[in-house]
Order: structure tokens, then sequence, then C-alpha cells
């Protein structure tokens, strides 16, 4: 594996819990796994061998001399790239100011120190890269390494975490990676006058993937696509939709350390105890009867908040109280510390991180709303499942492919406030029943979308490309 990010050494989202949880489940199964990613400056050496020392990384006249350090996690061998004036700062991607400018640099040090590693510590059978940080690992072997007998071995897989992010940069960024002005090409790695990393793994890879089924199709459309359809549609053939996993040793009712009670789909009644909890953590009205829904998320553009804009004061009209966690773009932190005021003790708002809060939601709530304009995969649905709080979801990505509407969940597919609306009140009619709801409840919490299962995905998508290169080589 080669990822900007990996549980538990980094994380800024969803990308680090599936390289470390797909990881340390494929190792479970009796693989051998390697993780190679930055040693950021939060990451403590201290204690940890040194395995190699002087990895130099040159491009044209510069040179980066980095060092790489062994830690392991569940059995899993973790490779550090140390590499301080590139990795040892304040963020992981950027500062308070934006984006780090030298991040083409950054990274692309990262995917050639990683073919160093794959040279003379770590002989794979599949090189899988996540995202668009690692997209030029593939195209340095597939161009600057094609003839070197090192590579002809190894398959690449690229998985597409989210197709939004796309690591443009200047075109004179090529030059200053290693790479011939050559790869400025349409079909290539250009992309609307620069160039893009991402653009290159779905180019070079053996194989591609994203992180559910329904997201491997929406993204060959114009809808969904971000101008790299033609790119992808070309390349269906080799492009899985595999849909992320959860740890449900982590996210489990029945073992959850952070609520105030534990239960199962044989015995709910520690849920109400949970909701009574959520309602009192966040300084609401102790109504155990009104449908309480929550939202955990980023506050952001893409996860349908729009839509509460327009839909919210209908919504509160059904008397139904909500518990928010999150925090992002000000608009939508504005729009909910505004529905906080304008419906004293119906709306929780906590603006910000806080995991302890985000158990307690999941357990407490009733309902659970992702109305989100694309969702490559979600976790929060499927956490949502296990707990018997029923998911009201947009019918997109991996939210389409985990929620059965109204068997686990309830769905919508308009993106509009109207569409949304009409959801919640067909779930919310449901609620009103209780032998229906308390089924709804016990076949969610039953669904099983633990990464044993996803992990035998792509044992499946390794054991075929390796297959390939084995009968190419014989």
């Amino acid at each position: 594996m080669v990822a900007p990010e990996a549980t538990p050494f980094a994380k800024t989202g969803g990308l680090a819990d599936v390289v470390g949880a797909l990881s340390a489940t494929l190792r479970s199964l009796g693989h051998e796994i390697a993780v190679f990613m930055p040693r950021y400056a939060h990451v403590s050496l201290q204690g940890l061998p040194r395995v190699y020392q002087d990895l130099r990384v040159w491009f044209g006249p510069t040179c980066h001399t980095c060092t790489v350090y062994e830690a392991s996690d569940r059995g899993v061998c973790y490779w550090l790239l140390d590499c301080p004036h590139l990795f040892d700062r304040e963020g992981i991607y950027g500062d308070e100011a934006g984006d780090y400018p030298d991040n083409h640099a950054r990274f692309a040090v990262l995917n050639h120190a990683a073919l160093n590693v794959i040279r003379y510590l770590f002989r794979p059978d599949i090189i899988h890269c996540h995202d668009w940080q690692t997209g030029l690992l593939p195209t340095y072997i597939k161009t600057r390494y094609a003839l070197d007998p090192s590579f002809i071995g190894p398959k690449t897989v690229f998985t597409i975490h989210n197709l939004g992010y796309k690591g443009l940069f200047p075109r004179t960024a090529l030059a200053e990676v290693g790479l011939d002005d050559a790869l400025f090409s349409p079909g290539l790695l250009e992309f609307d006058g620069q160039i893009s990393y991402l653009k290159a793994g779905l180019v070079y890879s053996d194989a591609l993937t994203t992180v559910s089924r329904a997201y491997a199709r929406e993204i060959q459309t114009p809808e969904l696509g971000f101008g790299l359809e033609s790119t992808l549609q070309q390349r269906a053939d080799v492009l899985w939709g595999i849909q992320n996993g959860v740890d449900y040793s982590e996210w489990d009712p029945s073992v959850d350390t952070h609520i105030a009670a534990r239960y199962t789909p044989e015995d709910l009644s520690g849920k109400r105890a949970c909701k009574a909890d959520l309602l009192g953590a966040l300084g609401m009205e102790e109504n155990l009867e009104r449908p309480l829904i929550g939202i955990v998320s980023r506050l952001a553009g893409q996860k349908g908040f729009d839509l509460i804009e327009e839909a919210g004061d209908a919504l509160m009209a059904e008397d139904v109280a909500l518990a928010v966690l999150g925090s992002g773009d000000p608009r939508y932190e504005n729009l909910f510390r505004d529905l906080a005021e304008r419906y004293p003790g119906r709306v929780g708002l906590y603006v910000g991180y806080n995991n302890e809060l985000a158990h307690k939601i999941e357990a407490g709530a009733d309902l659970f709303l992702m109305p989100s304009e694309y969702e490559p995969s979600g976790l929060n649905q499927i956490y949502s499942l296990r707990y018997g709080t029923v998911p009201v979801v947009r019918a997109t990505g991996g939210l389409d492919d985990t929620v059965e509407a109204g068997v686990t969940g309830f769905k919508f597919r308009e993106y509009t406030g109207a569409a949304l609306l009409s959801a919640m009140r067909t779930a919310l009619a449901a609620y009103g029943d209780r032998k229906r709801w308390n089924a709804i409840v016990q076949e969610g919490m039953r669904r099983d979308y633990s990464w044993a299962r996803s992990a035998r995905e792509y044992e499946e998508l390794y054991r075929g490309l390796a297959g390939k290169a084995a009968r190419a080589a014989a």
C-alpha cells in the first residue's frame, strides 16, 4: 500500500481509515502487507528502527535526502518516509493559508521513494495506490522506469476515494518531478490546462477501484465525472467498485464504551437510555417520544446541506428534534446555529470534532440524515445501520448501495428539499408504527458491512492481476 495517510499514524478523513483497516484485514487473511506513507511532524520516531538511510530522490539537479523508519500496527508493517523539509510541517496537506504550494514535489518524492523501497526492501505482487497523492507511482513505472526489471512483475491498483480531488498543478511541475513534457497531452496527464496527478493514476494503473459499486457507475457520467468521465469510460473494463467496510470493534452498540448503555438487535432497551443521554449531553428537551434525527458530518456543499436550508423549517414543523455534530463551511455552520436559535431545546449543535459525541449520536438518535449531493462510499450510514439508527439518505454512491429502501432505511433520488422532506415524512410515518419500525431497526443491525467482506473482493482483484502477471512472465 502507498498512501498519504493511514490510521493510526495520520488521519484527515476516511482515506486513512480505509488504508489502516483494509491492510489489517488482509494481514489477518494471511497476506504479507506493508504500508508506505510520509512521517508527519506529529508522528514520533522514538524507538523506531531505521531501515533505509540516505534514500536519495533526484529530480534534475535537486536531491531530496530521506530516511525510512519501520513501525507496525495489527501485524502490518508501516514504513514511514522521513523527509523533514517536505513533511515536518503543521498540517498534512496545507495550513491556514491553504494547500502547500510544493505539494506536487512532496508527493512526487513519496511516490519515487516508494519505488526505491520496492526495489530494495519489499518485492510485492501488487502495489496498491490511494488517491491523487499516489497517482505518479504507476506513471513512473510505465514511463521513467518502463525498462527496469524491478517493476516488470508487480501490478498496480489505484483507488479513487473521491474524484472531486484531482491533484492539479501547473504544466511546469512535470519537469520538477522528473517527467517528460510529452505527458502534457489530453490523453495522458493534461486536464484543463494543468496536469492532474489523479488522472495520471487513472491512465497508467493496471486496475482501478473506487469505494462503492454505484460510485463506479456514477463517475463515468458527466454529472459526477468531474471532467474525467471519458477517461474512466475508456478504462471501464478494469474499473471495480468495492464498498468500503467498517470496523465493528469500534462501531457496535454491543461493545461501545462511549455510550450510556449497550444493546443488541435482540434487546433494544439500552437504546432509549442512549437517547436520554444524548439529549442531556446537548442540552436539549428530554422528550423521548419525539423523533430525534442525527447528523455527523463535514459541513460542506457536497453533503447536501443546501437542501436543509431549503426544507429546514418544514422539517422542524414535523415536531422532530435534531442533533448535529460537524464543522466546515461557515455558511452551513451558521445554518445550524440559526436553527438552534429558532428551535431552542429541539436542535442541539456541536461545532467541531468530538469522537465520543459521534458515538452518542449514532446510538441515541432514532434516524440519521445524509442528503449528500454525491457520496463515494459513506461510513456513517453503515454505522447507523449497526446502531439501529435508521438512515434517511439520498440515493447516490455508497449510500444507495448500503441502504435498502423500506427495509433498512429510506431514500430519495431527486436533489431537492421537497424530495428530502417527502422521504423524511415516509420515515416518520414508519416511526409511528412501532412493530414495523423495530423490524427495520433490527434488519439494519444484522447487515454485515465489515472489512472482511470487502477484503475478499480485493483479494479476488489482486489474485486476478497477479495471475495475469505470472502467465505473462511464463
